[in-house]
């Protein structure tokens, strides 16, 4: 389908890999480093994911200075920690203003400097040095930079208002960013590093995308965007393609043709671009013997081959809703990362508690109404109502509220990064949860299911926006009731149970983790996990998968013990659950 990739294909010193979590950046990154430090090349591995597992892929202990990997010779590797910069610089922006501004005005400036793109930007101002700095730049003949900046970051770092004080600029109260005075004296070394990532002759954007729709979605999103602001030098890797699949065993058939099929709907921008494509494997990618065979043909091995699978000893999805059912949960949020089955997991439970005999109210951002469309066509529950909330359309009159109130006050410029500001992914977080808080407002006397919740630090975002509005007057960032009445019905675990939906892979529960942690930073505490499309619950024959189900058991039994309060199981099922019949199977 797909030409196989090989680091042969790589003609430019700096390498930047960038799509969602879970698609398999971090191991192509690595295969990919080993590849051409064998080939004779000098090579330095560079990552600025906080959820990164280069230490355990290596099996060394590694800093953000570069470190020789020992069993492979010109490989040398560092390993960022974006988060220990961000606060760093976070307080070196907030300190200043400790005693000077009412507690509420700091605790909304630290919480606007706590979301992904203070983050990014730390890890940003990090690798700069490794862009720009001819001594380092010099030593190799590749740099690779294991996650790329999103274009909304770059374009951030070139806007000449962005640079601006925190209080002139930033009371709107939408800001997932804040300031970037912190680092105004980096601006020159900033707008060389922006060069160099946009100069093909220098620059290799690679994008990694999984054979699936939201995959292929996340990577079109990120290849437009960064081709605005200039980097051009584009390719495509289709990781994880199944390559042969056994018509007798169910699972197998239906794994190799819903790839295809996803396959078949790639965005037109994408079917432009140049594509390669990496197998689906069963190992685990670490260790460098494992990494070295990702570029060569995949041999099953005996191991694979006689590979059993132990029955997994967890509850299905029906003991999630007899417990919601049981203690009269009012209000349930499912929460993960894009592509692990938030959608689906929450029309399950919608559906469950209806055969449970409760009305329900189900609301999703789905954009294309898909299962309201589904559900119109067959026998619909009367106790099940149905909406749909579009995520584009809360996103612009939102930030028509946010500029109507804030323009008469700010110049061109200042106007320039408000827009630019109003681009974050939580102004979407806001706009929604707004959205959902009218349809709760409604909502009396039955369950509301809501499918895509906003993080905890959107959450406190919120909250903090609310006093912050008190304080300074002529902020904008003011909160509905409806919403100011949902934060705290969030907050009581005896009305509301936050749902946490996962696969068992590394990236996946790393991120859900990642996102309980925040949660908790906003006093909200998950109840339950869901571990979804678990190939180890399933009964599939074939090697490769048999494998994967193996690789499978580390990560639910990291989430059943270390993670959830409790933990339920779904398998990866053939076929597609949808419309209210369909998604009564997961509760058989």
């Amino acid at each position: 389908m797909y030409p196989s990739f090989s680091p042969n294909h790589i003609g430019t010193q700096f390498l930047f890999l960038t799509g969602k979590g879970g698609v398999g950046k971090t191991s192509t990154a690595c295969a990919t480093a080993v590849a051409l430090a064998d080939s004779g090349k000098r090579v330095l591995l560079i990552s600025t994911d906080p959820a990164s597992n280069l230490q355990d892929v290596f099996g060394i202990e590694l800093t953000s200075t570069p470190k020789a990997v020992p069993s492979v010779e010109n490989l040398f590797t560092s390993n960022i920690n974006p988060e220990s910069s961000a606060k760093a610089y976070r307080e070196s922006v907030v300190g200043p203003y400790r005693d000077k501004f009412p507690e509420a005005v700091v605790a909304t400036m630290e919480e606007q400097l706590s979301g992904a793109c203070t983050v990014e930007i730390a890890a940003f101002d990090e690798f700069t040095s490794f862009l720009t700095n001819s001594e380092i730049v010099n030593q190799y003949d590749h740099i690779i930079f294991d996650t790329a900046p999103t274009g909304h970051t770059l374009r951030l770092l070139q806007l000449p208002t962005a640079w601006n004080g925190f209080l002139e600029e930033s009371t709107h109260g939408a800001s997932c960013l804040g300031p970037l005075s912190g680092l105004a004296d980096k601006k020159d070394l900033y707008s060389s590093a922006v060069s160099a990532l946009s100069d093909p002759t220098k620059t290799t954007l690679i994008i990694i995308t999984r054979p699936d729709v939201s995959a292929l979605l996340e990577a079109n999103r990120a290849s437009k965007e960064l081709k605005e602001i200039g980097i051009k030098n584009q390719m495509l890797i289709v990781n994880g393609l199944f390559q042969h699949h056994h018509e007798d065993d169910e699972i197998s058939s239906a794994f190799y043709h819903r790839q295809r099929d996803a396959l078949k709907q790639m965005p037109d921008n994408l079917k432009g671009a140049t594509t390669y494509s990496l197998p689906y494997v069963s190992y685990s990618l670490t260790g460098v013997e494992n990494l070295r065979k990702l570029f060569k043909p995949y041999e099953i091995s005996t191991i694979e081959l006689n590979t059993g699978i132990q029955p997994v000893n967890l509850p299905g999805l029906k003991a999630i809703i007899e417990d919601f059912s049981d203690n009269g949960t009012k209000l349930i949020f499912t929460m993960g990362k894009g592509g692990v089955g938030k959608t689906t997991v929450a029309s399950a439970i919608a559906v469950g508690l209806v055969e449970k005999g409760h009305r329900v109210h189900l609301t999703t951002t789905d954009p294309a109404a898909h299962l309201e469309y589904q559900f119109q066509h067959e026998r619909l529950n009367q106790n099940l109502t149905i909406s749909s909330i579009n995520p584009k359309k809360e996103v612009e009159k939102y930030k028509a509220e946010v500029l109507s109130k804030a323009s008469k006050d700010l110049d061109e410029a200042s106007l320039a990064y408000l827009k630019e500001d109003l681009e974050s992914p939580c102004t979407e977080e806001i706009a929604i949860f707004q959205a959902f808080a009218e349809v709760v407002a409604k909502s009396e006397n039955e369950i509301v299911v809501i499918d895509t919740a906003p993080t905890g630090h959107t959450l406190l975002l919120l909250d903090a926006s609310e006093s912050y509005s008190k304080e300074i007057e002529r902020s904008t960032g003011e909160v509905p009731e409806s919403a100011r009445k949902l934060l705290p019905q969030i907050r009581n675990p005896r009305e509301t149970a936050v749902v946490i939906v996962t696969l068992a892979e590394a990236t996946p529960v790393l991120e859900a983790t990642r996102l309980q942690d925040d949660l908790r930073r906003a006093s909200i505490n998950p109840k339950w996990w869901i571990i979804n499309q678990s190939l180890s619950a399933t009964n599939t024959s074939d090697p490769i998968l048999k494998g994967k189900a193996v690789a499978e058991k580390e990560w639910i039994q990291e989430v059943n013990e270390n993670k959830a309060e409790k933990c339920a199981i779904i398998p990866w099922l053939p076929e597609e659950k949808v419309g209210y019949d369909k998604l009564k199977d997961y509760i058989r």
